[in-house]
């Protein structure tokens, strides 16, 4: 027994301005959330990339090539209720940062991490006036309180659709600093993703991978990189 699908019911997509922003329409009606609020963005340009995600649907609908339709979703529906909650289940990653946990051993190791995260922690001292404290192995050594109390405020100044995409970043590198390093325009997306990736990549080298753990890397690589080019189509005048 096959499962329901949603079959493609318009034929034209267009983008309008509406109360709030900038809405969706599918043969002029307006596109709604799962929980029947209208789909209204900020800014026309993550409205325009969210039309494309509506135009290049074939015959039957498939939501997983539709992630700027979620993130809306997800903002409006989600987010956008509780983002007390969840700015600061976003910065509790910044007093365990993984950037700021290194390897001791072996020494090729050590330093591929500090080519990639020195760069980031440099950053962030020059940012915050405070420098990240950095430590060896994986016993948890807090955060000054002031760093932390500049990181919580710069997450809680997002608003909810920049929350959204904020929270992938995170999710997806696993690090509260490379994540502000994306959206303060420190380095590029792909550079920091890969900055993300230094131990599992070295791991990698040493003992191989399979093709499991290869389509989740892609996975997750393609979630933050959407998240950054949300992002930034979020920005006033995008």
């Amino acid at each position: 027994m096959t499962g329901w699908v949603r079959k493609r019911f318009w034929t034209e997509v267009s983008v309008a301005e509406a109360e709030g922003g900038f809405a969706i329409l599918l043969d002029g009606r307006g596109v709604k959330t799962p929980a029947k609020s209208p789909l209204v963005v900020p800014t026309i340009a993550f409205a325009e990339i969210i039309a494309e995600e509506w135009r290049a649907q074939a015959e039957a609908i498939n939501p997983a090539s539709m992630p700027a339709t979620r993130a809306s979703n997800a903002a409006i529906d989600k987010v956008r209720g509780q983002m007390d909650e969840v700015a600061g289940l976003i910065s509790d990653y910044g007093d365990s940062d993984q950037v700021c946990y290194r390897a001791d051993a072996p020494d090729t190791l050590v330093a591929k991490e500090a080519e990639a995260w020195d760069p980031i922690t440099d950053w962030a001292a020059h940012r915050y006036g405070l420098r990240p404290i950095l430590c060896a192995g994986v016993v948890h050594k807090p955060q000054p309180a002031l760093l932390l109390e500049s990181l919580r405020a710069d997450v809680a100044q997002l608003t909810a659709f920049e929350l959204t995409c904020f929270h992938d970043l995170v999710a997806n590198s696993g690090s509260l600093l490379i994540a502000l390093a994306v959206i303060d325009r420190f380095d590029t997306p792909e550079a920091l993703w890969t900055a993300s990736r230094v131990d599992e990549d070295w791991q990698i080298a040493q003992w191989g991978t399979d093709e499991e753990a290869e389509a989740l890397t892609a996975e997750r690589k393609c979630a933050f990189l959407n998240a950054a080019r949300f992002y930034f189509a979020l920005q006033p005048g995008s």
